[in-house]
């Protein structure tokens, strides 16, 4: 037996009383405690008896459908700011350039006329070659930001007015001419994925959307038209809200009255070569204050920024990320070719005199029968009525493209070009006399039909390429890219157009119109006769693997294999 040391006592062993190791307690406990904590696990993951899956799964969907809503209508309204700021901007900086007295007082040996012509050709030619760009710049930078990147060119040509100068004005304008095309095809392509987006949405059970197949032909078709229908509403309105600079800037205060600004002016409408002959040259009885124009200029760079701010929060991805680089991988080359190779697509190429067409009658509209109809006969204070009007009537009537859900999809088209048809005709009969108030409700009927026409035209066009190339995701861009790609050559011609007798240019719309027609007549004939149409084979995406992502996949093997072999 030991010895005991230092302060420690022995007991004897009959006395000795054996306290029970803690251990079996413990080891209970644990036991205890592992068994409640497996419970309290297995009852969080399992089943959970007011857990209904299909319901969460509605929820979730339905989610994702008002998502798809707030993207249409977050993209309409982005694009109507951007063209109010745009149009509102250009129309009040060049009736104040074109007062002989502004450009001496503030501007005496600058050139303001040089400078608005050359901005004027860099806004309307520069989109000739518009095809070489879009939709590479598309495939690159993705429709979402393409369209934030347009619209902060917008921002820039609204920032350069501060400091009107050669080199400010003209390099700007150019670059709004290299934007339009790849904004206006992001826009169209845009709308017509919310529509497939959403149709997917719908129809999440369905085994193609599952296995992300292509869709049924004529699935989403019903959504296209509501949608294009939507973003037409809103963006028409643009017209209206770009003449407020026209309204509360360069109103009666500073504009001279009727007898002074068309005392020269001898004839309008159909009799008139040029836009005008004989406007003054002073418009403006005084000039308005540095400060209101910058007041002015500073509200609508704050809405142009308004805009790009919408495009970048509110407006969501057209694609998911696999099908965006998908899209990139199938090679520059091949993205550069493809708008060629989708020509030889007949529906496309007999579509092409109505989207020469669409381009026409939107210039003609703001330009030509607004100043030459309208501006002689009722006077410069009227510009801005007319031109709301127009733009109250295409926005209102854009509604009425929703009948075809219930009617052939040849009804809009045609019936637009009807109407404008009509009143070409009228218009090369009409010629009212200069500065004469008798004929303001004429001019604005003409006007509000004009827009009625314009409302059926443009949506129908749109909404009929969206239901042509629906299941077809992988060529919108292209498509639509051809569409504005020939309404910038339209816009170009009419540029050049300017000092034409106003009944060439009726003609020039009324000839465009009746082609237009016919051709799209031939199309839908073939269509119904099941001609097929010859599409350009689109290469598979080619994806780079390199030596270092074949060493990552090969370690995130041996990961998930490691269990296995232990």
């Amino acid at each position: 037996m030991m010895e005991a040391t230092g302060d420690e006592a022995l007991i004897p062993h009959d006395d000795q009383f054996v306290v029970p190791p803690n251990g079996n307690v413990n080891e209970m406990l644990n036991v205890d405690h592992e068994d409640n904590v497996q419970g309290q696990m297995e009852e969080f993951l399992g089943p959970q008896a007011d857990y209904n899956e299909e319901e969460e799964e509605k929820k979730y969907y339905r989610r994702k459908r008002l998502g798809i809503i707030k993207n249409v209508v977050a993209a309409s309204i982005g694009a109507m700011i951007v063209y109010s700021v745009y149009m509102g901007l250009l129309q009040m900086q060049l009736i104040l350039h074109y007062d002989t007295t502004y450009r001496e007082v503030k501007y005496s040996n600058l050139g303001l006329q040089d400078i608005d012509q050359k901005m004027l050709m860099g806004i309307n030619v520069t989109p000739i070659i518009g095809l070489l760009y879009t939709p590479l710049l598309i495939r690159f930078l993705g429709t979402k930001w393409m369209m934030f990147l347009a619209s902060g060119i917008y921002a820039l040509f609204v920032s350069t007015n501060y400091w009107e100068r050669y080199y400010t004005l003209v390099p700007s304008a150019v670059a709004i001419g290299v934007a339009i095309v790849p904004l206006w095809a992001s826009l169209g392509n845009y709308i017509t994925r919310m529509a497939q987006q959403y149709y997917e949405c719908v129809n999440y059970k369905e085994e193609h959307v599952q296995e992300q197949k292509k869709l049924p032909k004529g699935a989403c078709h019903s959504y296209i038209i509501v949608f294009q229908s939507v973003f037409n509403i809103i963006f028409n309105l643009s017209f209206v809200f770009a003449e407020f600079p026209m309204a509360f800037v360069l109103n009666s205060v500073y504009l001279h009255d009727n007898s002074h600004v068309l005392a020269q002016v001898k004839h309008c409408g159909a009799k008139v070569t040029g836009l005008i002959p004989g406007f003054n040259n002073t418009v403006l009885k005084k000039l308005p204050s540095s400060m209101l124009l910058i007041k002015a200029e500073s509200v609508l760079m704050g809405f142009a920024f308004l805009s790009m701010i919408i495009f970048l929060g509110l407006c969501g991805a057209a694609y998911r990320p696999t099908e965006e680089i998908d899209l990139r991988s199938i090679g520059w080359g091949n993205i550069f070719q493809l708008p060629f190779k989708h020509l030889r697509d007949y529906r496309l190429r007999l579509l092409c005199p109505f989207f020469i067409y669409s381009g026409f009658e939107t210039l003609f509209a703001i330009s030509g029968f607004t100043l030459s109809y309208g501006v002689c006969a009722l006077g410069l204070n009227k510009l801005w009525l007319l031109i709301v009007v127009y733009g109250l009537s295409a926005s209102i009537f854009s509604s009425l493209s929703l009948s075809l859900l219930r009617l052939p999809r040849w009804v809009c088209l045609i019936s637009g070009a009807f109407v404008h048809g009509v009143l070409v005709v009228v218009l090369m009969a009409f010629s009212p006399e200069p500065n004469r108030l008798k004929y303001e409700g004429p001019l604005l009927v003409i006007s509000a039909l004009w827009g009625l026409g314009t409302a059926l035209n443009k949506t129908g066009v749109s909404t009929l390429l969206g239901m042509l190339y629906a299941e077809e995701k992988e060529r919108l861009d292209f498509v639509y890219t051809i569409y504005h790609w020939w309404q910038a050559i339209a816009i170009f011609i009419v540029y050049l157009w300017y000092g034409l007798p106003m009944r060439a240019k009726l003609s020039i719309l009324l000839v465009t119109l009746l082609l237009a027609c016919c051709c799209y007549w031939v199309m839908e004939r073939r269509l119904a006769k099941r001609v097929p149409f010859r599409l350009p084979r689109i290469p598979r995406p080619r994806h780079k693997v390199t030596s270092q992502s074949i060493e990552d996949q090969y370690m995130n093997l041996v990961f998930v294999m490691s269990p296995f072999q232990t």
